[in-house]
């Protein structure tokens, strides 16, 4: 990408969790002060495995993973749920974070049942929070664990009669 030329959401995908993936999501890391921010993907990708509500998803720039994030969105339940949600130290503050948020937006959207996301993150961190502000997310206060918990409604579908 070429300095001055904005990231589109197409610059990033969003892809399911495989057997040849698997290793460069666990390998991807946080900055040290971040470390008590978000699971660490091992422990994510672990999870996903006896958790059946969970959409473990590898954020992709290019041909390079650079984030890893999960949500849940049960059918028996108008809320999704991004529980996790992290972009490589090497690849931040180049707008995948905010680009990977839009994509999973949209698969939420998609699924057609959703009426609401809600995400929680560390009250110190303030690059998730200023991210999910960005997004339309409005903090509701703080859960039993002293996360922070936001929301947004999504918009009605046009689509439907």
């Amino acid at each position: 990408m070429k300095k001055g030329i904005g990231l589109k959401s197409a610059d990033i995908r969003l892809v399911a969790v495989t057997e040849a993936n698997r290793v460069l999501v666990a390998a991807l890391g946080l900055a040290p002060e971040q470390m008590n921010f978000v699971a660490s993907n091992a422990e994510s990708l672990e999870e996903a495995e006896t958790d059946g509500d969970a959409q473990p998803r590898v954020i992709v720039a290019g041909d390079r993973v650079v984030g890893f994030l999960m949500y849940e969105a049960p059918r028996d339940n108008d809320e999704a749920r991004i529980y996790r949600f992290m972009i490589d130290r090497a690849s931040q503050g180049r707008g995948y974070g905010k680009a990977a948020l839009r994509e999973v937006l949209d698969e939420i959207k998609r699924l057609g049942h959703v009426g609401h996301v809600s995400i929680c993150y560390e009250p110190d961190n303030e690059a998730a929070r200023n991210l999910y502000r960005s997004a339309g997310f409005v903090e509701e206060g703080l859960d039993e664990d002293g996360e922070m918990i936001a929301d947004l409604a999504l918009a009605a579908r046009t689509d439907e009669p």
